[in-house]
């Protein structure tokens, strides 16, 4: 069902045409707009106004009600006036120890979730005492390299009370190991732990370029986790398949949502290679999207998105359980939007980029501090970056409607277009042979590094406004800012625990699972998470795991694409 029959529709669209020669021509020449044409951030045209006219080609069942499918109005019925969503502000810097101390910070401030970043040699599988770490351990997350460091990283906190997420992916099964055999050395139920790990490589080869061996066995990797997470932890979220970085590294809101759907397609492909029906892993998938500057095409992002997931999995995989067709989503405000240049204006972009997530129904939330153009946050800008969030939850009413947007003419329209053009890109990589082989191609590489040029271009010619750069510039000699300090004994601290475990661990038997470790990864048909766990119990590094791996499968070299 549509919203206009033919005839309503045509006299609408006469109306506007004559509103058009009429009142809009007599103004304009008297107050000429702006500009001649107006464009989202991602280059959809934004006419000067919307009508029902604009949606009525958008069957009314695709927008739907909360918590129905195809779920573009939220993926559950009550959203926020049951549970605001989780203020998961993101921390990670030094040691276990260190980081632990910002973590009970936040939550003595509100926070409702833990989310963790990990420093470069975490990321890329380095012990903190190799040589690659020098300089970097600690320096942009916290380091673990054993799992007496998540201990550390996570003691006195209930994780049956609060869910904890891990940013990392070429090396997050190791840390999801860490994670589960610290759970069961405290004696919880594995099933009531909450969170997630991030996992996803396939972005990290589109954009981010952290990842070590090559696709096929990274891929592999990631379907170990979901499979095993459906099975042994039921409330656990074993992906977060990201868009986040994407964005981050150049691409269109667009490309964004397409290229993060195109990996998606690609690990459910691949978990259902082992016989696990889509209904069994996908209840648990989750995804991690940015929240950028244009308002009104960021909530229909959203909305798109719930819309194009509900019916990929069930028009293209069969999903027969509401729960698998229903999107759900972390998302972060964008740090490539903060400047240094008057960084306190960053607290409104914020602001207006954490709004615009909630309007679009996010389901956890990291907001920005405005000092993070400088190093990593301090104390204050997290507290700040909390309480805009706890604001917009408390103060300003907007939690208590469901989709308060829905139904506008302009989002309703944007969100119909949002949904054709994914369809399309998705029509394209699959016509060209699928994510993989287009990563492989650089494809998706170079449509990401084509619109962060014409980008800087809008920016440096001032097309692209962003105020204390290219508008309103003060002169900022004399700035001054307390930034977050690098504590000089991290490295000392952290290696001399490193050190100890491998001193305290019987060594025969650690190199003993590594080599049963290797046929594990040999055998396709095996799951490497159970033996994972199993390792890191006796002591095994990170370190030790990854240079393992690397004698089977190598590591992974970009071919540049220009």
């Amino acid at each position: 069902m549509n919203w206009l029959d033919g005839k309503q529709r045509a006299n609408l669209q006469a109306q506007t045409m004559d509103w058009e020669a009429k009142e809009v021509a007599a103004f304009l020449k008297k107050a000429p707009e702006r500009k001649e044409q107006f464009h989202t951030i991602g280059d959809f045209p934004v006419k000067r106004t919307y009508t029902a006219a604009d949606i009525a080609d958008t069957p009314i069942e695709d927008i739907g009600l909360p918590g129905r499918y195809p779920f573009t109005r939220g993926p559950y019925p009550t959203m926020y006036r049951s549970r605001n969503w989780t203020m998961r502000q993101i921390a990670g810097f030094g040691t276990g120890e260190d980081t632990n101390k910002r973590f009970k910070y936040l939550i003595e401030q509100g926070q409702t979730g833990i989310s963790t970043d990990f420093d470069m040699p975490t990321l890329m599988g380095y012990d903190s005492d190799h040589p690659m770490s020098d300089g970097e351990v600690g320096r942009e997350g916290v380091a673990i390299d054993t799992l007496a460091d998540m201990e550390a990283l996570l003691a006195d906190i209930d994780l049956e009370k609060i869910s904890v997420s891990l940013t990392i992916n070429p090396t997050a099964w190791i840390l999801l190991a860490m994670y589960v055999a610290l759970g069961e050395k405290r004696g919880y139920d594995l099933n009531k732990l909450s969170g997630t790990v991030q996992a996803d490589i396939l972005k990290e080869y589109m954009a981010q370029k952290e990842y070590i061996y090559p696709i096929a066995p990274s891929v592999r990797i990631v379907r170990d986790i979901i499979t095993y997470s459906a099975k042994n932890l039921k409330r656990y979220n074993p992906i977060n398949i990201s868009g986040y970085h994407v964005s981050e590294a150049g691409s269109s809101p667009l490309q964004e949502a397409a290229f993060t759907l195109a990996n998606l397609i690609t690990y459910v492909e691949e978990v259902a290679k082992t016989g696990m029906h889509v209904d069994e892993f996908a209840p648990r998938l989750a995804f991690f999207f940015v929240s950028q500057g244009d308002f009104f095409e960021e909530v229909a992002k959203f909305r798109a998105l719930r819309r194009c997931y509900a019916k990929i999995m069930k028009e293209r995989f069969g999903a027969k359980n509401p729960e698998s067709m229903r999107l759900r989503f972390h998302c972060q405000t964008a740090a490539a939007t903060l400047t240094k240049p008057q960084y306190m204006v960053n607290v409104i972009r914020t602001s207006l980029q954490a709004l615009s997530a909630v309007l679009g129904g996010a389901q956890s939330l990291h907001t920005n501090g405005y000092d993070e153009a400088f190093a990593i946050p301090t104390e204050d800008a997290m507290k700040m970056a909390l309480r805009t969030q706890q604001i917009i939850a408390e103060e300003s009413g907007v939690a208590d409607v469901i989709d308060p947007l829905g139904g506008s003419y302009y989002v309703e329209a944007l969100t119909t277009d949002y949904e054709r053009k994914i369809f399309e890109i998705l029509d394209e990589v699959d016509k060209r042979g699928g994510a993989v082989k287009l990563i492989e191609q650089g494809w998706f590489q170079k449509q990401i590094a084509d619109f962060a040029y014409e980008t800087a271009l809008r920016k440096q010619s001032g097309e692209k406004p962003v105020i204390g750069v290219n508008r309103f510039v003060e002169n900022e000699e004399d700035v001054k800012i307390e930034i977050h300090p690098y504590d000089n004994t991290t490295a000392e601290r952290q290696i001399s625990r490193t050190r100890r475990v491998r001193a305290e661990r019987d060594e025969a038997k650690v190199q003993a699972m590594l080599d049963q470790l290797v046929a594990v990864a040999k055998d396709e048909s095996q799951n490497m998470m159970p033996l994972t766990i199993e390792l890191v119990k006796a002591g095994a590094t990170m370190g030790d795991i990854v240079e393992k791996l690397k004698g089977i499968w190598g590591t992974y070299r970009e071919t540049p694409v220009f």
